[in-house]
């Protein structure tokens, strides 16, 4: 029988498991890993809807002829137009009144107001709506266009229409993507046994996005 716990064992032991890694190393290992795994959950709806976005994005086409046009017609009150002074023209209640009246969603992108007639323009994500005030009488016409749901998930995904709010989403979503890469990043640097063909891996992906741009976008 060979003896297992002798000097000589030991100093196999030693060499084969090899020094101590240090423990910055040990830390930032740790931090990144831990990054990882908790990003990727938390972000991961955000990820999925901008892959999927970003999909449906590159093939509009596809998805074409999914509008619905809705029209409606009703007055205002004569006061709120019929006035000598535009800047005395009643915007805010006009709009609150479509708003209620026909259940209008965006944000007024414009207000115009010319001799005869106010328009006012509509916007959202997959949405517009369009009003026309004939200021001689209140009369008004609204044209109400939705765009269907994949125009709305792909003006999401643009930040198009959709107010401050969800342009910091964008924001976070960006910034959630860059650290899930850099971490994993980080983290392939500690694995010895696979750090080398990662790097190749990288390497590799990197060379296809330039060859296709060079060789295919005109």
């Amino acid at each position: 029988m060979t003896d297992n716990t002798g000097p000589k064992a030991r100093l196999y032991k030693r060499k084969a498991v090899g020094p101590p890694k240090p423990l910055w190393e040990k830390r930032t290992a740790s931090v990144s890993r831990w990054l990882h795994i908790y990003l990727s959950m938390i972000s991961f709806v955000i990820v999925l809807f901008f892959a999927i976005t970003g999909f449906t994005l590159n093939h509009a086409e596809w998805f074409d002829g999914k509008q619905s046009i809705q029209k409606y017609t009703g007055k205002v009150q004569l006061k709120w137009v019929k006035v000598k002074d535009t800047a005395a023209i009643a915007k805010l209640e006009i709009v609150e009144l479509l708003k209620h009246n026909h259940h209008i969603k965006g944000d007024v992108s414009d207000f115009i107001i010319d001799d005869n007639q106010c328009t006012i323009s509509f916007k959202g994500p997959g949405y517009s709506a369009d009003a026309f005030i004939d200021r001689d009488n209140g009369d008004y016409k609204v044209t109400e266009t939705s765009l269907g749901l994949i125009a709305l998930i792909n003006d999401l995904h643009k930040g198009r229409d959709t107010g401050k709010k969800w342009s910091y989403l964008i924001d976070i979503a960006a910034i959630f993507m860059t650290l899930l890469s850099l971490t994993g990043i980080i983290m392939i640097c500690f694995m010895k046994k696979k750090r080398l063909n990662g790097f190749i891996l990288l390497g590799i992906g990197t060379l296809v996005c330039y060859l296709v741009y060079y060789f295919m976008v005109p």
